[in-house]
């Protein structure tokens, strides 16, 4: 694969972009602008790329599939966790818009340096990374959507008092991923996807 381009178009052809405003997503912020070297061969395959610290910047075809899970529209309050190179902090930061607000959390300092560097390169003013804390999350605080972007060995159940009513999380644990809906009730339904890989979430 050798353009943002070709790597769209295998994406929708394989199914795992279908919604419009994540395809948009993904042709306006290009995966090359948060890689370490963006001259590689390659930045555009459909494979995990190390950013150091031993992180990866996910495979695309996780990442397009994870977003069609959590839902994501204009002017939501967004929750990034294990933010790493930015790549899915920008994508939500472009889909969120100017009505929205998107903050990425990373534990690893040099990665919240290098993921705010590579947000940069974009102007996404309603997009930011901060360091996470030793807690979930960012407790007392209420958002629309929580995207986890790296596996907990249990489910962190703390983290749908974060949810908001009719919110969404999405999250690996262990090899599955979990699609995780606050209902208008307060209930917490649960759909589970079998079959992934990430990299370890820091504790």
């Amino acid at each position: 694969m050798s353009s943002n381009d070709y790597l769209m178009r295998h994406l929708i052809n394989t199914d795992a972009l279908r919604s419009s405003n994540i395809i948009d997503a993904f042709d306006n912020i290009d995966r090359v602008d948060f890689v370490l070297d963006p001259t590689a061969s390659d930045v555009y395959e459909d494979y995990p790329l190390p950013i150091g610290y031993g992180q990866t910047i996910s495979q695309p075809t996780t990442v397009a599939m994870m977003m069609e899970m959590l839902e994501p529209y204009s002017g939501q309050k967004i929750l990034d966790i294990g933010s790493g190179s930015g790549w899915t902090t920008a994508l939500l930061g472009f889909i969120a818009g100017d009505d929205g607000s998107v903050t990425g959390l990373e534990r690893i300092d040099n990665l919240v340096k290098f993921g705010s560097n590579n947000l940069q390169k974009y102007e996404l003013k309603n997009a930011e990374i901060i360091q996470a804390t030793n807690e979930f999350g960012i407790p007392n605080e209420k958002f629309d959507r929580i995207l986890v972007s790296a596996p907990a060995d249990e489910f962190p159940s703390e983290l749908t008092t974060q949810l908001r009513v009719g919110g969404k999380l999405v999250i690996p644990v262990r090899n599955s991923i979990y699609e995780i809906t606050k209902k208008e009730d307060g209930k917490i339904e649960r759909i589970e996807h079998y079959g992934f890989t990430f990299v370890p979430l820091i504790k």
